[in-house]
């Protein structure tokens, strides 16, 4: 929002829904594993009153964290969604996972919020799993707030935090606290904005005391005060004009600029914290409603006529005509769940709307409000309003719900390509049909898990982001539908490419009797390291090809590249260029086309395939006397070292990249090597080119 529609805002008394609507935030929690996010969320349910008391993660009792697999395993794998109150405003908020093998729920939670908290370790700063959900926030430009947490761990440096934001994440960070003492000595945090000093009882997380600045960081706080200030003017005028004239801003003016700078997505302002120990969230709540945005405070979300590919705009508003996206579906033996955003419009329950996905439509039974596995019921979703519908039976993740009278269809979500798979087999071979129907659960669920059935073995191949995303999934197919299964070896998700480039003349002819089929395409292929997977080019002149047969052609590449020829292991990385042909007259068609569409990519593979690897980034937190050795590992498994960062602690980072093939059960060897106390993280980088000794040991094991 821009200075002016803030002042023009102020001078017009919104309506009833506008009001409702600007006292409204949708926020989620996002951060590195293990950064304190569900701690974070529990704190917010209890100060606000949603909770009566705190969960804590450790002891598997966490309100975020309801399935059994989080609770056993102390970590977030769903995102869970709930709603609380904080002074007049109504906040919905999602804790999403941190694990990078559940970064679709990130994924699917930023694509509809409308603001986030990143959540970063005091001691670690910025993690590898900080900067993929940044770049994820980045990417659907969610306006953020920064929460530096576990400020009370030995090795806790707020500023060094902050510095690690603007160097790796490349964020304006821009601190508007400032703790008062450090690691066990923290006691509170100063809000530059106000300068006024918080502190709080050791054992309530309620009982916050609203002081002066104490005198020995009066000047400190001071002088980071004005440094606040430089920072944030320029994003309000009046505010500016007084700072160059070296007039006093007041309090609103601050917030102002502040806000204008966060929602233009120009700048991060960073608090403080002890999530754990009750500290500093009141704070961060206030700031919430302070500088995130509310709804209509956003830009609006833009469709299409699912007919005409017109583009279409509604504003976030209860008397537009109805728009949602489903975000997120759950199976449940009750009815499954579909999360919805409800962008413009209102939903009601008994409805029905329409899919331009399936164009069907399909009944809403029932409307919740959800409070993470509790529900509210209610009998009306307006726009701005995050709730799950119960009854529909076809929606899927990224489906668009409307009026058929006035059809809307919004940009769905996409996700990034599986790296692991393997096979899963039932004990009992009687349990084969409840397996296979728990999978097709599990997988309109989650975007990122594949299944299908393989054509040689007739064994059913799971594919997802990590292994513990398969082993996730095998243990809840063993607890929640009660099948016992044999998961096998984890298994690559190889690629491959050409070795070089390659002109080929592919010739679909057949003449047997009735109408034949003729087609002739004369195809370039090379190498093409921005294709994904295949890019296209048609340089075909005089009609040597007619222009409604050239996208079959092209078809036809895509579908050979997609299917991985003899190896199975799609293409990726290539260019076509369609140049010439041949047609005729009576014999040609669509069909003919693509075929020989088809027929070009085999020949221009046949003896031209690269077999490629996915390489990840990794980071390995280890103390220092280990680090040789967690080194020397890392260059027997062809992995390469880019920095070393020396932490607090005698604490060693060691950033680089190796190959995924060579590190299944990595962190039991890493726990061996440095006696439990060594830590990793990897997630996907790139593919690139398996070295040949390794390439004939793959190929060996698939014959």
């Amino acid at each position: 929002m821009t200075d002016v529609n803030v002042q023009e805002q102020s001078k017009k008394k919104p309506s009833k829904d506008e009001a409702r609507l600007l006292k409204t935030r949708n926020f989620g929690i996002i951060a590195h594993i293990d950064a304190g996010k569900t701690t974070c969320s529990e704190r917010i349910l209890y100060i606000t009153g949603k909770s009566h008391k705190i969960g804590e993660v450790h002891d598997g009792q966490a309100t975020m964290d309801y399935l059994e697999e989080e609770q056993k395993r102390g970590i977030t794998i769903t995102s869970a969604a709930t709603s609380c109150h904080w002074k007049d405003y109504f906040l919905a908020l999602i804790d999403t996972p941190g694990h990078v093998d559940f970064t679709v729920e990130v994924e699917r939670s930023l694509r509809v919020l409308d603001g986030a908290v990143g959540v970063f370790c005091g001691v670690a700063g910025v993690q590898p799993q900080s900067e993929t959900v940044w770049r994820q926030g980045n990417k659907y430009r969610v306006p953020r707030l920064a929460f530096v947490n576990k400020m009370d761990r030995t090795g806790a440096d707020f500023y060094r935090a902050v510095s690690t934001m603007r160097s790796r994440l490349h964020a304006n960070a821009v601190p508007i606290q400032m703790p008062i003492g450090k690691e066990k000595e923290f006691l509170g945090v100063i809000d530059l904005v106000e300068m006024k000093a918080y502190t709080w009882a050791d054992d309530d997380a309620r009982a916050v005391t609203v002081g002066e600045i104490p005198a020995d960081l009066r000047d400190e706080a001071e002088a980071y005060r004005e440094e606040m200030i430089e920072n944030v003017a320029e994003f309000y005028e009046p505010m500016l004009e007084k700072f160059v004239e070296g007039e006093p801003v007041t309090v609103e003016e601050i917030k102002t600029a502040i806000r204008n700078g966060t929602i233009a997505l120009k700048l991060t302002p960073v608090l403080c914290g002890s999530a754990f120990k009750d500290k500093g969230v009141q704070n961060l709540l206030d700031a919430v409603v302070d500088y995130l945005p509310a709804p209509n405070e956003v830009p609006p979300a833009v469709g299409v006529h699912p007919d005409t590919g017109a583009q279409i705009v509604r504003q976030v508003a209860s008397e537009e005509p109805p728009g949602a996206m489903a975000f997120k579906t759950i199976s449940d033996p009750n009815g499954d769940l579909t999360f919805l955003r409800v962008y413009a419009g209102t939903l009601q329950q008994g409805d029905k709307y329409f899919n331009p996905r399936t164009r069907k439509e399909e009944r809403i039974g029932r409307l919740m409000r959800m409070h993470a596995a509790t529900r509210e019921p209610i009998d009306i979703a307006r726009a701005g309003d995050i709730v799950a519908a119960i009854g529909l039976k076809d929606a899927i993740t990224g489906d668009t719900l409307c009026l058929k009278s006035d059809p809307i269809l919004y940009e769905s979500i996409t996700f990034a390509d599986t790296v692991i798979s393997l096979s899963l087999e039932p004990k009992s071979s009687g349990d084969r049909d409840k397996l296979t129907a728990a999978i097709s659960k599990l997988v309109r669920e989650d975007p990122s898990f594949k299944a299908r059935t393989d054509e040689q073995t007739g064994q059913m191949i799971i594919s997802g982001m990590g292994e513990l995303h398969l082993e996730v999934i095998c243990n809840r197919i063993e607890s929640e539908w009660k099948i016992p299964v044999n998961p096998g070896r984890p298994k690559v998700a190889y690629r491959q490419t050409l070795t070089g480039p390659k002109q080929v003349e592919a010739r679909h002819i057949k003449q047997s009797g009735g109408s034949g089929q003729y087609a002739v395409a004369r195809v370039r292929f090379r190498p093409d390291e921005t294709a994904d997977p295949v890019s296209f080019e048609n340089n075909v002149t005089g009609g040597a090809v007619p222009r409604e047969y050239i996208p079959s052609v092209e078809a036809g590449i895509r579908n050979a590249a997609k299917g991985g020829g003899r190896l199975g292991y799609p293409f990726v990385k290539i260019h076509a260029e369609l140049y010439d042909g041949q047609s005729h007259d009576v014999d040609s068609s669509n069909m003919a086309f693509e075929a020989a569409g088809a027929l070009a990519f085999r020949m221009a593979a046949d003896g031209n395939a690269t077999l490629l690897e996915p390489i990840m980034r990794i980071e390995i937190e280890c103390p220092e006397e280990y680090t040789g050795d967690v080194i020397g590992d890392l260059s027997s498994r062809r992995g390469i070292v880019e920095e070393m960062i020396a932490k607090p602690g005698g604490i060693t980072a060691i950033q680089g990249k190796v190959p995924l093939g060579e590190m299944f059960q990595y962190s039991t060897s890493l726990r061996s090597m440095t006696q439990g106390r060594g830590h990793y993280s990897m997630e996907p980088s790139t593919y690139e080119a398996v070295p040949p000794n390794i390439a004939e040991k793959v190929l060996a094991e698939m014959k």
